[in-house]
């Protein structure tokens, strides 16, 4: 089924359909970054590891369908939870979607071209199969989302 052009105007995210909330998506990445928290302060840190099942070319999920089943701490953002997420990047369309009730001019499905390099997860993130968890600190970026 094809989507209406601009139909995040007309529309709650509540009344999405899947393929419209799946839309919204851009594909950059950054929820797939490795995060670390905090236990003292709760402050959330990105690292540069990414999860073994996003593809650094396309930006996307390999295992998309199936991602919470084999990652249980694979969080999938919905209309209910997107604002309840601290870690959230301010470039997540889907948190400035639910935020504005816009996308903004960079956005795909506004400009009609590809997501920004900037707004993407590093090309360069490394696999989670190739960091052990005590080195995980070791990998943490620095000020990249001060967007």
């Amino acid at each position: 089924m094809a989507i209406s052009p601009n139909f995040w105007k007309n529309k709650k995210l509540s009344d999405f359909t899947e393929e419209e909330w799946e839309a919204i998506c851009t594909n950059c990445g950054r929820c797939c970054l490795i995060k670390l928290q905090d236990e003292e302060s709760d402050d959330v840190f990105f690292t540069d590891v990414i999860c073994r099942y996003h593809d650094n070319k396309t930006h996307k999920c390999t295992q998309y369908s199936k991602r919470c089943e084999l990652v249980p701490t694979c969080l999938k953002l919905t209309p209910e939870n997107i604002n309840n997420i601290s870690w959230i990047p301010d470039t997540c369309a889907y948190y400035i979607l639910a935020n504005t009730g816009t996308l903004p001019a960079w956005h795909p499905l506004v400009s009609k071209n590809a997501l920004p390099e900037e707004f993407k997860a590093p090309n360069n993130s490394i696999s989670e199969l190739l960091v052990s968890e005590e080195d995980l600190e070791d990998h943490i970026i620095e000020d990249y989302f001060d967007d």
